[in-house]
This record gives C-alpha cells, sequence and structure tokens, in this order.
C-alpha cells in the first residue's frame, strides 16, 4: 500500500502557505516533491520537513540555517542532528532574551514618554 500524497494545492492548504513560498522552498532545496509531469507531489518526508521548517520560522531560524540542519540529518544521521538542534535552540533562546529585553526596555520608556505627554496635557 503507498503512502498518502499530498498534490501542490492540498500541501499549501494543509500549511497555510501561499503557492509562491511553497515553490520557492522547493527552490532554495528544502523540499524535494516528486515529479510526474509537471504535478507535484508531497509525501510523509516532505510534510514533516515542512513542518519542521514551519517551526523553525516561528522560532526565527534564517531558511538557510534551517535548510543546512535538514542537511545533518541526510548526511549524518538522527543523533548528529539532534545534537546540533541542541546547540541551535540554545543559541536562539539567548538572542530572544535579548530581543526580549530590548523590547521591554523600548516598551518602557514608550509608556514613560507617554505618561509625561499625558501628564503635560493635563496641565493645559
Amino acid at each position: 500500500m503507498s503512502e498518502k500524497r499530498l498534490t501542490f494545492k492540498e500541501m499549501c492548504t494543509k500549511f497555510e502557505v501561499t503557492p509562491r513560498t511553497l515553490r520557492y522552498y522547493e527552490y532554495i532545496e528544502l523540499l524535494h516533491p516528486e515529479r510526474e509531469g509537471r504535478s507535484r507531489f508531497y509525501g510523509a518526508r516532505e510534510c514533516a520537513r515542512m513542518t519542521l521548517i514551519l517551526r523553525g520560522r516561528k522560532f526565527g531560524y534564517s531558511l538557510e540555517g534551517i535548510r543546512q540542519w535538514l542537511l545533518i540529518y541526510e548526511n549524518e544521521g538522527n543523533e548528529a542532528q539532534m545534537r546540533t538542534w541542541v546547540t541551535m535552540a540554545d543559541k536562539q533562546l539567548s538572542e530572544l532574551a535579548e530581543q526580549r529585553q530590548q523590547l521591554e526596555e523600548a516598551m518602557d520608556e514608550l509608556k514613560r514618554l507617554r505618561d509625561v505627554t499625558a501628564d503635560a496635557l493635563t496641565r493645559m
């Protein structure tokens, strides 16, 4: 029994991405759908890769970083990929914490300036 394959349109719908995005992911070699003539079909492997790609984007990774990480599985196996993932996650967590700190500082400053301005308005 063969695995369920998704068409191009079904893949876009399932992962809520545009056709342009899906074609681009194929172009930069993140995805490798099966081709039959002009039609593309996506099996379980491509669906799993798409899940990882979207998760990586959500966490702030670049597409090139995601591509390199996916290649580790193909070239070195699951354990090497998992070790790399832990290292990447540690680095990303540090970067996100720094961004959060900067955002909190900007929000505090904005709130302070807003309060000063609102106070000045009430005194006019």
